[in-house]
């Protein structure tokens, strides 16, 4: 086991670890928020024929180009198609077929008029006006084309992906299996939100807080509960949760205390210390093992440190195991928008608020930052990132910040846009 790693080896060292879960396969109605496990190759033309935009009118463009106010040109309707069936005439010059949005392109028409631009008269349509080939057509593969990749293994599905391969005629859909992540909360002094308050009690937060940050990600969170400071017990929690879970976080139990057990109780349920000690501030005691080519990650029990170690070591794992392409959180160079008077003899990351002003990034301090304050995690977005050996940091000044939570990629995407 190595003691006091920095955090890029201790997210190297969980990585190299990590295994994406299986393959399988989902109705496209269960497919929403699932991650595509191939490559999604369209099987034929998106539209699959040529097709009217509009209602209107089918047309050869060179019959009409010589069509004006003074001289309207005449053509025979010969057909009225609606969307959903096929024209059963052929267009010749001076003849016309009337068509409904989405219509198959009769064959021989190049052109399509709106029906309001004409004027109609028995089975004669009058147009005052040219028109150039193509005109209102939407011609077959022109959203997607038959063998385009329309998206990449790794993607998270979304409802507008959704839409697309159901427009593709996708009905099951390639996906990896959920990430089943089971949590224990470990310490005599916790009890659930659920009971009585008790006088040296406290009430569980961090549970709760993993259990919705893991459904945030796409995964299955287990909770296993609450378990006391008992070796023996967190031990028995610990196999339990290994044989119904892919990979464990624990919060509590990680630091020197006399009753910070957890390091004892993997070692009696067989696990094998990979990493101790994080050099950063909050959440240095984290933990790392593996049992059963499954991770174990001890968090600190503080609520803020916990959150902020999950977001940095824990999600970039579990992102691999979901089989996500991006793994890692988005960096940003910012403007701190606030004073923080304190000097940082270790690397700390600071609990903050990014926001654009003016086409500039600010970072905007969410409130205290001690390690149990658990208020500055709401509408926090952004960890600053402090080099040890900092003194304060001033309004102003620029810094580096890692993005987290539910916007990290689709600050990416922005960032990929503008560049």
């Amino acid at each position: 086991m190595r003691i006091g790693v920095s955090l890029e080896e201790a997210q190297e060292m969980l990585l190299q670890k990590a295994n994406m879960v299986e393959e399988g396969s989902v109705s496209l109605m269960g497919a929403l928020g699932r991650v595509l496990s191939q490559n999604i190759r369209a099987r034929e033309n998106l539209p699959a024929f040529h097709k009217s935009p509009l209602d209107g009118y089918a047309l050869i463009a060179k019959d009409v180009e010589q069509a004006k106010p003074s001289h309207p040109v005449a053509l025979e309707v010969i057909e009225e198609v609606r969307a959903g069936f096929v024209p059963k005439q052929k267009i010749t010059p001076g003849t016309t077929i009337k068509v409904m949005t989405g219509s198959p392109l009769p064959e021989g028409a190049d052109t399509v008029i709106k029906y309001e631009d004409v004027k109609r008269t028995g089975n004669s349509i009058y147009l005052s006006f040219p028109l150039k080939p193509g005109s209102n057509v939407i011609y077959a593969g022109e959203d997607v084309k038959k063998d385009e990749i329309v998206a990449l293994k790794g993607t998270v599905i979304t409802p507008s992906l959704v839409g697309l391969l159901a427009g593709l005629g996708i009905a099951e859909v390639p996906v990896l299996r959920k990430v089943r992540i089971a949590i224990i909360s470990t310490g005599d002094e916790l009890i659930d939100p659920a009971k009585e308050p008790c006088p040296g009690k406290i009430y569980n937060s961090s549970l709760y807080n993993l259990a919705a940050l893991c459904g945030e990600l796409g995964a299955d969170p287990i909770v296993m509960g609450i378990v006391p400071d008992e070796k023996e017990l967190i031990s028995g929690h610990i196999v339990k949760s290994l044989e119904a879970a892919d990979i464990l976080i624990t919060t509590g139990g990680v630091s020197v205390g006399d009753f910070d057990v957890v390091q004892d109780a993997l070692r009696q349920a067989g696990a094998n210390m990979i990493f101790w000690k994080v050099s950063m501030k909050p959440g240095s005691p984290i933990l790392a093992a593996e049992k059963d080519k499954k991770i174990i990650i001890g968090l600190s029990g503080n609520p803020a440190a916990a959150l902020v170690t999950f977001d940095l070591i824990a999600v970039p794992v579990i992102k691999k195991m979901m089989g996500l392409n991006r793994r890692m959180p988005p960096r940003v160079t910012a403007v701190l928008a606030d004073n923080f008077l304190k000097s940082s003899p270790q690397r700390r990351f600071l609990r903050g608020k990014l926001q654009a002003i003016n086409g500039t990034h600010y970072v905007k301090l969410t409130g205290e930052q001690g390690n149990g304050i658990l208020k500055s995690m709401i509408n926090c977005n952004a960890l600053i990132d402090v080099p040890a050996g900092s003194g304060p940091l001033c309004a102003g000044q620029e810094i580096s910040a890692i993005i987290v939570g539910n916007i990290s990629d689709t600050f990416f995407e922005m960032e990929k846009e503008i560049s």
